[in-house]
This record gives structure tokens, C-alpha cells and sequence, in this order.
């Protein structure tokens, strides 16, 4: 887990305070005197780089690593966080837990370079609206927890992943079984199964197949945070948009991510193929998958996050920063869960005595 803070830092040119990205004006803002910055960001998406994959695999040139600003880098003693910060920063808490016991640790390579970023729309207001409503919602959740401010927590993140394109061919070969009814000497009928040989082929095209490579957020909410119009709204990356953001830097490297996407393609081919076996049932399933214009990009995301820690246990809260979507955790009071169950055997109890 790794995260990188105020990339570049860009000066307001009338107080001198560092100006943050706002998604709302599409400017860098100063956030003490309200001064627009002026601010040259690209914002052509046919201009996103979509990176050839084996070439990226055997030797990725050193133009495309780095971001391009002096910075000082620090490890986080308590969750292994590895946070990049402009080198006039300060280092504190750890974004994501929050822990004070930070490192140096200069020694970490230098990451690939996003090539674009989807930038946040929704703004943290009605974020923060939205999960009190998330908050409220859940009748389990002890009510100690809903009387908190814990929305005090939000902050914006951009998560990395990974997004693999390829073409697909794959023949297939199964038994497909066909069922049929058999009646015997006594009337009574069985289900037998008629089988023969089947075979097709499958051609697919995967377009931006997401593989996120953050270790910040809880693995369970990330899958829930998906959708992300990355087919139709990214922007070519250019630090100004992360300015005054915190942006995580990838664990999980492109060699383990081209693992886990072509796991997944084959699961996604190995369906498809299924789907077009014919009869009841199949058996024996063979398919030969082979891949090629297999191309890449690294891109940030946008997550609005509150981490908080109830008893013993840290939980999270994460928002889709482009939809609104909200996926989180949160404990369970077990007296509610007690007082469900002595009603429910109440319940229970009531309706037998009166069948009685």
C-alpha cells in the first residue's frame, strides 16, 4: 500500500498557498484567498495512451516511470503505506490509518506513470449528506456510531489500477448432454442423459477490464465501488488534476496484475463458452484460449474515503467520487441482534400455540 501527496505543488499567484484541483471550476483554486489559478491541463481523451503489454513486460522505458517532481518518500511503520510527498511536505499521519510512526524510505523504484485520471464530480457536501442517509439506514449498526461525527474523517483519494484491453480467440470442445425420460415395466419414469460431441468458438473483445492495485482501501469495497466510466471520461493525467489530493501508489505491480486479468478473461471466455453449448448440461469443458493487441494503462480514480475505528476494529466507508455510489462497513450490535431473535422465537411460539 502506497500513496502520493501534492505530486507537483502549484503556487496561487496572489497569496503564495499551494492552489488545490477543483472539480467543480475545472481550475486549480486557492483554498485560503479563492484565486483561480491559470493552469494548462489537457483534456483531450483521444491523446490517453493506451500501452502495448508485452513490450511494457519485457523493458518499460524510464520516460514513462517517475512523476516528474522532486519528492521525498516515507513508510508507514503500522500498515506498510508507502506515501510520496512533494519535497517541501511535512510528513504526518498516515492517510489511511491514521498511525504517526513514519519512516524515511527513499529506496522504493519508481512507480509506472498514470497516463490518465478520471476526475471527481461529485462534491464532498453531498457526499457527506450521503452517508449520514448510508449511516441511518443501517438499523444494525449500535447507535453510538450514528451520533458521531464521523463524516469529520472524509477525505479524497485517487486509487490506482490497472485497465488491460485484448482480443480473444477461443475454440472450445465439451460433451453436451441432452436429457430425456425413460419409463420403465412399472410406469414409473427416470431422467437419462444423451450425450454428444459439441464444439464452437468464441471471440471476444475485453475493453478496460479493471484490476485495481490498491491496498489502502479494504479489498471487499473495491468491487462494489465498479463501476468507473473509464471507456468514456478519462482525461490524459497531468499532475494539476491530483493537486491538493492524495493519490496511492500501486502495490500491485503490472507483472501480478496481467496475472489477475488473464484469469479473469479466461473466466469470462470459459462462461461464454458455456453459454453457447447446446442441449441441458455439459461435461469436459476444453477451451483454448489465445490473446493478442493486448495493451494497458495505469489510471487514478476518484474515492471519497472515511476510515474510522469503533472498539478494537477499523472500518471504512468508500464513495465512487464520479457516481455517488457508496460502499462501506460497519459493526454490528449484537444487543439489536439479540433482541431480533428473543422476537423472532416469540413470534415463533405465538403462531404454534395458536395452531394448537
Amino acid at each position: 500500500m502506497s500513496e502520493i501527496t501534492a505530486i507537483n505543488k502549484f503556487t496561487c499567484p496572489a497569496c503564495g498557498a499551494e492552489a488545490v484541483w477543483s472539480p467543480a471550476k475545472k481550475a486549480l483554486v486557492c483554498p485560503y484567498c479563492g484565486t483561480d489559478s491559470p493552469a494548462e491541463l489537457k483534456s483531450d481523451g483521444i491523446l490517453i495512451e493506451e500501452m502495448d503489454l508485452l513490450s511494457a513486460l519485457r523493458d518499460l522505458p524510464k520516460d514513462k516511470r517517475g512523476w516528474a517532481a522532486a519528492t521525498k518518500t516515507v513508510r508507514c511503520r503500522s500498515c506498510n503505506a508507502v506515501s510520496v510527498f512533494n519535497e517541501k511536505r511535512i510528513a504526518q499521519n498516515c492517510d489511511f490509518c491514521g498511525s504517526p510512526s513514519i519512516v524515511s524510505a527513499e529506496d522504493t523504484d519508481a512507480p509506472i506513470r498514470p497516463s490518465s485520471v478520471l476526475a471527481f464530480r461529485v462534491p464532498d457536501t453531498r457526499v457527506r449528506e450521503e452517508i449520514r442517509k448510508w449511516y441511518g439506514s443501517h438499523w444494525f449498526a449500535p447507535n453510538k456510531l450514528k451520533s458521531k461525527a464521523l463524516t469529520d474523517t472524509l477525505h479524497g483519494i485517487y486509487l490506482p489500477y490497472w485497465t488491460f484491453d485484448a482480443h480473444s480467440h477461443c475454440p472450445w470442445e465439451a460433451e453436451a448432454g441432452h436429457h430425456y425420460q425413460v419409463r420403465d415395466d412399472k410406469g414409473n419414469t427416470r431422467t437419462e442423459t444423451r450425450w454428444s460431441h459439441a464444439s464452437g468458438l468464441v471471440e471476444n473483445f475485453f475493453d478496460d477490464l479493471l484490476v485495481p492495485a490498491s491496498l489502502g482501501v479494504h479489498p471487499n469495497l473495491l468491487a462494489d465501488l465498479e463501476p468507473f466510466p473509464t471507456t468514456t471520461d478519462l482525461v490524459p493525467y497531468d499532475p494539476g488534476y491530483v493537486s491538493g489530493w492524495v493519490v496511492e501508489q500501486y502495490q500491485l505491480d503490472l507483472i501480478k496484475a496481467e496475472e489477475q486479468s488473464r484469469e479473469r478473461m479466461i473466466a469470462e471466455l470459459e462462461r461464454l463458452c458455456i453459454a453457447q453449448i447446446p442441449g441441458d448440461t455439459h461435461r469436459g469443458l476444453r477451451i483454448q484460449p489465445t490473446f493478442s493487441s493486448q495493451t494497458f494503462k495505469h489510471v487514478l480514480l476518484p474515492v471519497w474515503l472515511v476510515t474510522y475505528t469503533y472498539g478494537t476494529k477499523n472500518y471504512q466507508v468508500a464513495v465512487n467520487g464520479h457516481t455517488g455510489k457508496i460502499t462501506g462497513e460497519y459493526p454490528i450490535s449484537w444487543v439489536k441482534v439479540t433482541f431480533v431473535v428473543i422476537l423472532a422465537l416469540l413470534a415463533l411460539a405465538v403462531f404454534f400455540s395458536l395452531q394448537e
